[in-house]
């Protein structure tokens, strides 16, 4: 951390509004204004069609037939990701009559999509998705997802969004080294460091990068840091292939349960997950130490999506409403993630001060990857990461 507070939220407030500002991977420009979908002015469009909450005659509408709904089904959300536990809560608490179902808290992007198809029809088919960028893409490449417009749209930048409204960024962070100090007495400041004997045994990501968001992420970084590209992700390949070869890498999928038992002493993950197991198990025996690698600097936002078969339609809609907010995003950023609105709520005072405060520190500029780059790179994962790490 900074040795000021005034510092600290000076630099993170760069940290936040570059981060923001970045491209997300290709998206086209914004439609025209008014796009709306099937429905009169006077709010007759029904819950699955409408593409804002005016479509519906106004948020008290939007309300009403969420609490007609009465149940929003969710998935992938673990309640220690982002401070996704206490956004389930708040939610509960605002809108009682909406009672959330939270379905496999643990499954990656690519175990969203495979409910969204599997159960299209069923009441139990996921509402809304929180997915990788390249798993938002492509399931809206495949016509997955509802469009829709929060009340925020327009505060969102035009690089972060989907065209058509079919999804959003939401929140973001950079790839960072989480690690136990009290295990491991030389904590690892780079992807350099990780070669290191003294690391064998102890190297961890959080998932399959083939499926997870954060996973794909932390090798996209490792290309970074060994002169690979967002147009050549092999070199990250390689340099896990390396940390397997030599004993440092285990496969072992980082969790909260195995941060607090020791069995991952080193995490490669987003740094608002590292920063929070660092407030999580504090006097439980982990000392955790959070620090953004200096020879890979990579950030990436998460986005959300509306099931466009949403067995609840009008649920799903308002908690993107919800999520959009100064309350919502809010709430991520106090679980140490950079929301998409944090700019605008730094300029118009809404920000959670403290919050920002104690996001990590990074120093750099991220870049993020073209559409063709994720593609390329997600096809050689599937193809090679296997045969690199066997």
């Amino acid at each position: 951390m900074l040795s000021s507070s005034a510092r600290r939220g000076a630099a993170v407030l760069l940290g936040a509004a570059v981060l923001t500002t970045l491209s997300a991977c290709g998206a086209a420009p914004d439609p025209k204004p008014g796009a709306t979908a099937p429905g009169d002015a006077k709010g007759n469009a029904q819950p699955g069609t409408a593409a804002s909450a005016a479509d519906l005659g106004g948020m008290a509408a939007l309300v009403a037939a969420a609490e007609k709904e009465g149940q929003l089904n969710v998935i992938a959300l673990p309640p220690d990701w982002a401070n996704y536990g206490q956004m389930m809560k708040a939610f509960q608490a605002k809108y009682p009559k909406v009672k959330i179902s939270s379905e496999n808290p643990d499954a990656a992007s690519a175990d969203e999509i495979a409910a969204v198809k599997s159960r299209k029809g069923q009441k139990r088919a996921p509402d809304v998705l929180d997915l990788g960028i390249a798993f938002a893409r492509s399931g809206a490449g495949e016509n997955l997802f509802a469009s829709y417009k929060v009340a925020a749209w327009d505060k969102i930048p035009a690089g972060q969004k989907d065209a058509d409204a079919r999804w959003y960024n939401d929140y973001g962070g950079y790839v960072s080294i989480g690690c136990d100090a009290a295990r491991v007495p030389n904590c690892p400041q780079s992807f350099a460091d990780l070669l290191k004997p003294e690391y064998k045994g102890k190297v961890a990501l959080n998932g399959n990068p083939t499926k997870s968001g954060s996973a794909f992420g932390g090798v996209y970084a490792a290309a970074l840091a060994n002169k690979g590209s967002f147009a050549d992700i092999q070199p990250g390949i390689d340099f896990f292939g390396q940390l397997k070869k030599s004993g440092n890498f285990i496969p072992v999928e980082s969790t909260p349960a195995t941060v607090e038992k020791g069995e991952t002493p080193i995490s490669i993950d987003w740094d608002y997950l590292n920063a929070g197991y660092a407030e999580q198990f504090k006097g439980k025996g982990v000392d955790w130490k959070v620090s953004v690698p200096s020879d890979g600097v990579y950030a990436q936002y998460y986005s959300q999506a509306i099931n466009k078969d949403a067995p609840n339609p009008a649920a799903a809609r308002l908690w993107m409403e919800f999520l959009y907010s100064a309350e919502g995003q809010n709430i991520w950023l106090q679980g140490h993630a950079r929301p998409v609105l944090l700019p605008v709520m730094a300029a118009d005072g809404t920000a959670d001060k403290d919050a920002v405060t104690k996001l990590p520190q990074v120093q750099g500029t991220p870049a993020v990857p073209a559409s063709a780059e994720l593609d390329k790179a997600k096809a050689t994962l599937a193809e090679k990461w296997d045969k690199a790490l066997s």
